[in-house]
């Protein structure tokens, strides 16, 4: 069974956003190796792999992310084998729009390449999730700047076939309260909704705050996930991601 088949055939396109993303709107960014698909190290972590992996696929598996690499997953049906080093697993939630009143914000500025030493700069004292290099390649991310500094931003990252998912959800400590991840979250979804395609996104079960603003906002709970980050055998870390995989923390 060819990757692409053993990706297209789960029965709707959340089921496994990873694959249905690499395989579809995402397929430029998409790493093969036999039936395993992932993104570039330095776009984002997550990898797909398929709903029963066998022996060899693990194998493809280690060999794309390379000794000692990480290789993160959701929707994930079978742990990795027993020599991997699991180092994050936690439940999580996904949600839909179903009712989001989504709408553009005048504060709102598109942010690009030329703006990733600040928003890498803003994650890491917020940390939100992966947000690497290129992640911003992945879809339209909108900031809020105060006297010049971004404080605030949010955009997209899974892009499976009629949605997309919002990500990357995070306000720095000084301008927690305003209700700038509210805006910006409806700002990314208008935008989202322009394109004819409906947002979604993914939040730890734990983060009962975040869960309960997504929901008061109109998303609905569509279901319950895993995330898991393993280290392949064989050495040191080369791209360790032990912050949380799911991406849309919302902070403020």
């Amino acid at each position: 069974m060819s990757a692409r088949r053993s990706f297209s055939a789960v029965t709707h396109p959340l089921d496994d956003p990873v694959g249905t993303s690499l395989t579809g709107p995402h397929a430029h960014f998409a790493e093969r190796r036999g039936r395993i698909l992932r993104y570039p190290a330095d776009v984002t972590p997550w990898a797909a792999v398929p709903d029963r992996p066998q022996a060899a696929d693990w194998a493809d598996a280690a060999a794309l992310a390379g000794p000692g690499g990480s290789v993160t997953l959701t929707a994930f049906r079978e742990p990795p084998p027993a020599d991997w080093e699991v180092t994050f697993h936690a439940e999580g939630v996904q949600l839909v729009d179903t009712g989001v009143a989504a709408a553009p914000d005048p504060e709102t500025v598109r942010l690009g390449p030329a703006d990733v030493p600040e928003m890498l700069d803003l994650v890491a004292r917020t940390r939100p999730g992966p947000f690497l290099p290129r992640t911003v390649e992945l879809g339209t991310y909108l900031g809020i700047r105060r006297e010049g500094v971004l404080v605030a931003m949010a955009g997209e990252r899974l892009h499976p076939p009629g949605w997309s998912e919002i990500s990357g959800v995070c306000t720095d400590e000084s301008v927690r309260g305003q209700g700038l991840a509210t805006r910006l979250l409806l700002a990314v979804s208008h935008e989202i909704r322009e394109r004819g395609e409906t947002p979604f996104l993914h939040a730890a079960a734990s983060n009962v705050h975040a869960v309960r603003l997504y929901e008061s906002l109109g998303f609905t709970l569509r279901r319950r996930t895993s995330f898991l980050a393993a280290l392949v055998p064989g050495g040191a870390p080369a791209h360790p991601e032990r912050g949380e995989p799911a991406g849309a923390a919302a902070r403020g």
